[in-house]
């Protein structure tokens, strides 16, 4: 009985100390902005950037990777603008409903780029760190 007690209180006492690293690891809304806006422009580089041909890009002199590292403080405006956050103490959610759509005149891509859907993410923050878990289409 003794050992049983003695383990249900190091269980306890584990929890409360698991509880108290994942609440002040839990990051912050500013953090997620900037780990967005990280991912936001990661994506445009590597999958938008390299659909447009070079010889659109001469032709009516446009750099598309230099355009989008200048904005990126108008994308953690959008995202900031577009994100709500669910603070459960030890860990957050956050939803992001992205409209590319408003993207493309902050980027000055709408001569190049159609019409696109939007994107909804949502993504876990815990331990100071972020996993998207959810990622679809609109």
């Amino acid at each position: 009985m003794k050992a049983l007690t003695i383990m249900a209180y190091v269980g306890v006492f584990g929890l409360a100390a698991l509880g108290v690293a994942m609440a002040k690891t839990n990051p912050s809304q500013v953090e997620y902005e900037e780990y967005a806006a990280r991912r936001l422009t990661e994506y445009l580089n590597t999958n938008v950037c390299k659909k447009t041909p070079k010889f659109i890009e001469n032709v009516i002199q446009f750099n598309c990777r230099q355009v989008v590292d200048s904005a990126q403080p108008r994308l953690r405006e959008i995202i900031a603008d577009s994100t709500v956050r669910q603070d459960f103490i030890v860990f957050s959610i956050y939803r992001t409903d992205l409209n590319v759509n408003s993207l493309i005149p902050a980027l000055r891509l709408d001569s190049i780029l159609p019409s696109t859907p939007g994107y909804q993410f949502e993504t876990l923050g815990a331990f100071n760190q972020f996993y998207t878990y959810k990622a679809e289409q609109q």
